[in-house]
């Protein structure tokens, strides 16, 4: 397949119109008008899973999580130690350890949930940030070409010039 085909095919694929004829020049201009990516967080409709998994990688990764877990920690205790003999966990403070090992046992799952989540956030911007380079390399290529055209133009324009002024030149010295 030669270049130019296989460009045309890859606008064509971002512009997501296959059934029409373009020239290069439309094509470049509906590759201008259109806009080659979606912005994931407006179009979505999250699931509760998916909501879930946010709000978890929010809370849990944040520092309000750490000091309102070392704050509960720290309250347990005291309220034990101060309790005495009441306490509803005396001091090796079994239960505490047993919750502790519990919300061990629970994080990783939901850490790879999140983690989950947030890899396909990822991979969508990635697939954005695709689009974004080929749709500029595309246009900054005709622009190229066309440049170059110009630059051409230039050339000839500048010979045809010399070429009269060497002309013009032998008949003003005659003058």
């Amino acid at each position: 397949m030669k270049k130019g085909a296989k460009r045309n095919q890859i606008i064509s694929e971002l512009l997501h119109v296959t059934d029409e004829e373009f020239t290069d020049e439309e094509l470049i201009h509906q590759l201008i008008a259109t806009e080659v990516t979606k912005n994931a967080d407006k179009d979505e409709h999250m699931t509760f899973g998916q909501r879930a998994a946010d709000a978890v990688a929010r809370f849990a990764g944040s520092w309000a999580f750490i000091f309102s877990f070392i704050a509960v920690m720290v309250i347990w205790m005291v309220i034990n130690l101060v309790l005495g003999s009441r306490a509803f966990d005396e001091y090796p403070f079994i239960l505490l350890n047993l919750v502790l090992s519990c919300i061990a046992a629970v994080q990783a799952p939901l850490i790879m949930m999140s983690q989950n989540r947030q890899e396909a956030k990822d991979r969508q911007r990635a697939e954005n940030d695709y689009k974004i380079n080929l749709k500029s390399e595309l246009i900054i290529d005709d622009l190229h070409k066309k440049l170059d055209l110009v630059l051409e133009n230039q050339k000839k324009i500048n010979r045809r010039l010399d070429k009269i002024e060497a002309e013009i030149a032998p008949e003003n010295e005659e003058k």
